[in-house]
């Protein structure tokens, strides 16, 4: 017992003793003074529109103009030029615990899944951790936004949109409680196995009346919610219920975990039963059913395309050609990747959808504007259009291309934010070590 007191405690002041020594010199920027105009650039709006020679200008955090003939006021104006180079509006990482876990080793890092299966009354905002070295990794990518996200339960609790240079979770929300999260009540597959190992212990029949039973247990929390909000003004509040009251008005969307196509439409069928029109997150098998994700305008947010098929009989490039088969339909598709670090490969996620058939305007919209649209704040950002928040960057060559991804300046809500990381810091150190 003393032995592993002492092996905690060793673990938890290295891990305090690492994230106190990284980055101390990496602070949220100021805000904009002067208004700017970034000259000669490639414009990806991220509505499907490229702008060449193009040029933005930005005063007060917010966009002025996006014009193609290059003309800038002679005021007092700071000019950038970015010849030969692009723009793309800040890449947004959808369904992520991103600020709400550090180091995975690290138990009392982890602040992303409560206790309980119905836990609507979560709030993932409060929890956002602001220090955290990880989001500076990401920015140096271009992804600089999030939907962070809680996990775990059948009802997990509700997202918020964060912008990712801030003092301390109030700075950063764009957006408060802008989705509650759930997943569907899903059969566990039988699988058989060498010995016998890989096999549940339980029938399928078991199996199933254990799912529809959990169908059953959340029908009835939806119900009971809906009965508690129409009573006005109960004399006892529970917090549970509270929480639904925007998912049911439509103010806060409902985003619904499921893969396969009978999962997907069970999923759809229960949120249409409480006039609610949810989001699909996962969607493995959301191209078989592409008609009926379209009669009942179904957003989509789709996994990571470097996965493996969910099934053994399906092709095996279907994770690669997920994206461009769904948005080339017509729907409105999302790309997202599980984690929090992993987020910094979101823009070639992207990239990999447009070598399987998705164009790469479109691809961009899956990361940018699409994603603002599903959170609910695509008037004020996802795109780089007037009167909306000057958040972008300029990036030397294709950012959706590991190769050519050089994120050289960005800009938050118009703060030109410093883009030096953990990462480039201990790479300029080892490096100077050997030369």
């Amino acid at each position: 017992m003393h032995t592993n007191f002492k092996y905690l405690l060793s673990l938890a002041l290295s891990a305090s003793g690492m994230m106190c020594f990284a980055q101390a010199n990496i602070s949220p920027a100021k805000k904009q003074s002067k208004t700017i105009a970034i000259t000669g650039a490639t414009i990806h709006v991220g509505n499907g529109t490229v702008i060449e020679n193009g040029t933005i200008l930005f005063g007060n955090g917010k966009i002025i103009s996006v014009r193609a003939d290059g003309q800038v006021p002679q005021d007092d104006v700071v000019r950038i030029n970015a010849s030969g180079k692009h723009v793309y509006p800040g890449f947004i990482a959808a369904t992520t615990n991103l600020g709400l876990t550090e180091i995975e080793a690290v138990k009392a890092t982890l602040d992303f899944q409560e206790i309980g299966d119905f836990n609507s009354h979560i709030r993932s905002i409060v929890a956002y951790n602001t220090d955290s070295k990880v989001p500076a990794t990401l920015r140096s990518n271009g992804i600089l936004m999030a939907q962070t996200t809680p996990q775990g339960g059948t009802i997990a609790g509700s997202s918020s949109v964060v912008q990712l240079d801030a003092w301390n979770w109030e700075d950063a929300a764009l957006r408060t409680d802008d989705a509650m999260h759930m997943t569907w009540p899903v059969t566990p597959r039988v699988r058989g196995g060498f010995g016998g190992f890989g096999r549940t212990l339980a029938s399928p029949e078991v199996l199933a009346e254990r799912t529809q039973a959990a169908i059953n247990q959340l029908s009835s929390f939806f119900a009971e919610a809906k009965a508690y909000i129409e009573m006005g003004k109960p004399e006892t509040i529970n917090t549970r219920f509270e929480a639904m009251k925007k998912v049911f008005s439509g103010q806060e969307k409902l985003f619904i975990t499921a893969d396969s196509q009978k999962d997907i439409v069970a999923a759809v069928n229960f949120a249409k039963k409480f006039g609610i029109t949810p989001v699909i997150a996962g969607a493995d098998e959301a191209y078989l059913i592409i008609d009926f994700l379209k009669e009942n305008n179904i957003s989509l947010v789709i996994k990571q395309p470097h996965a493996l098929p969910s099934n053994n009989d399906d092709d095996v490039n279907m994770p690669y050609k997920n994206a461009a088969v769904l948005a080339n339909a017509g729907l409105n598709v999302v790309l997202s990747i599980d984690g929090y670090w992993q987020q910094r490969n979101l823009p070639f996620m992207a990239g990999t959808a447009t070598a399987w058939g998705l164009d790469k305007e479109k691809a961009l919209s899956t990361i940018t504007l699409n994603a603002a649209k599903v959170m609910g704040v695509d008037k004020t950002t996802g795109s780089i259009e007037v009167g909306k928040d000057a958040t972008f960057f300029i990036s030397g060559g294709d950012a959706l291309d590991m190769r050519t991804n050089k994120v050289e300046q960005a800009f938050i809500q118009g703060r030109d934010i410093n883009l030096d990381n953990l990462h480039k810091q201990l790479d300029k150190k080892f490096s100077a070590k050997y030369q």
